[in-house]
């Protein structure tokens, strides 16, 4: 129960964002950059981001070519042009907003490995070029296949390697720490352990009731965005909005690794890269889509068999590595990949669906959700 001080003072606030991941930061920093007097707090049922904020894979990528090439089945290529620029500006404000530094930003590259049932995604690559030219000005994908023994790969299971020179990779746990610190220095309270049971509207404002251990208690907001991805499909069942777990496993250092940057194979399923001297791989939710929509953490043996096959064959042939650490993120994904930005009614809104590009869209989708409540 609340103390009558805490209820006055402590309870009430202008802007209550729920969600303490990119999307909800970057909502509340553009919140407070235009209404610097307004009172703003950030509610986070976990200790740490509960979604994948802290705990992707650290990819500052916007699409791999068989990626983009499959989404031709459902987008337009003024669509796929809009969604890529999204995640570039995306980027583009997060390097900006916190500082290359601060976030561990690498500009090592992005790649694609093609296999064999990748080729015919070549005959895409010049359309793709010439339709991303207009934001990057220059090819973005080129192939390059003497990378393959550059960087140690099977050469007999690889056709050609894609470079692209506009991808990096960032430290996904320096990323959070400094939108926190950030927030924090602007006066933004933060909230963890705070965990949204259910709200109600009403003509005044919005109450939230919360549950922090055993504990429940209520706060109120004139306005709240709800900024939890797939999470929020609990209380908004009539969005398109379906949960993805994705799997990662980082290795110990790897003697004499041979490549940095960011990799994708198979239309973007998987992916892995170096950290420092390890390799961090992941994904692989297309070989068990049935059990990996869910909201659920937790390792499928079957997809981490897999991986570990792909490591041990096609990325660190001949080389010795063991595993480190292994978890799960949970991703939200839609018929589009274009994510919902909306207002649900005159005091909520909503930013979610990032479609397994958060830490690129993460910062846009925040800023195009505060002009919704600023207005």
């Amino acid at each position: 129960m609340l103390s009558f001080w805490e209820r006055e003072s402590l309870s009430k606030y202008d802007y209550i964002i729920v969600g303490g991941g990119i999307v909800g930061c970057s909502t509340a920093y553009h919140l407070k950059k235009k209404k610097p007097k307004a009172e703003i707090a950030i509610i986070e049922r976990g200790i740490f981001p509960s979604g994948a904020s802290s705990k992707n894979a650290g990819f500052a990528c916007f699409g791999s070519l068989t990626e983009l090439v499959d989404d031709r089945k459902g987008l337009s290529n003024d669509e796929q042009l809009a969604l890529v620029e999204k995640r570039w500006k995306g980027l583009l404000a997060l390097r900006n907003i916190l500082g290359e530094k601060n976030i561990g930003f690498e500009e090592n590259g992005g790649f694609e490995v093609i296999r064999k049932a990748e080729l015919p995604a070549l005959e895409y690559l010049d359309h793709y070029n010439q339709l991303l030219r207009s934001i990057f000005n220059h090819d973005v994908y080129s192939l390059k296949p003497k990378l393959i023994n550059e960087f140690g790969f099977n050469k007999n299971d690889i056709e050609t390697i894609i470079s692209n020179p506009f991808e990096g990779q960032i430290d996904t746990g320096k990323m959070i720490k400094s939108w926190w610190s950030l927030c924090s220095e602007m006066g933004i309270k933060i909230i963890t352990g705070c965990e949204l049971v259910e709200f109600e509207e009403d003509h005044d404002d919005v109450k939230l009731i919360c549950q922090l251990g055993n504990q429940s208690f209520q706060l109120k907001a004139n306005n709240i965005a709800i900024c939890t991805n797939a999470f929020a499909e609990k209380w908004f069942n009539n969005e398109d909005i379906n949960p993805g777990r994705g799997m990662v496993l980082v290795t110990h250092p790897v003697e004499k690794l041979k490549f940095k940057g960011v990799f994708h194979y198979d239309e973007g399923y998987f992916y892995f890269r170096n950290v420092g001297e390890r390799v961090l791989i992941g994904g692989g939710r297309n070989l068990d889509k049935s059990t990996e929509d869910t909201t659920e953490f937790g390792i499928n043996p079957k997809i981490k068999s897999a991986i570990l096959h792909d490591l041990k064959e096609l990325i660190l042939p001949n080389q010795e590595f063991s595993i480190d650490m292994e978890w799960s993120g949970i991703m939200a994904f839609g018929k589009t990949k274009s994510p919902i930005i909306k207002k649900v009614s005159d005091k909520i809104a909503i930013g979610v669906r990032l479609g397994g590009m958060g830490v690129a869209i993460g910062t846009q989708v925040g800023q195009e959700l505060h002009e919704l409540l600023a207005d």
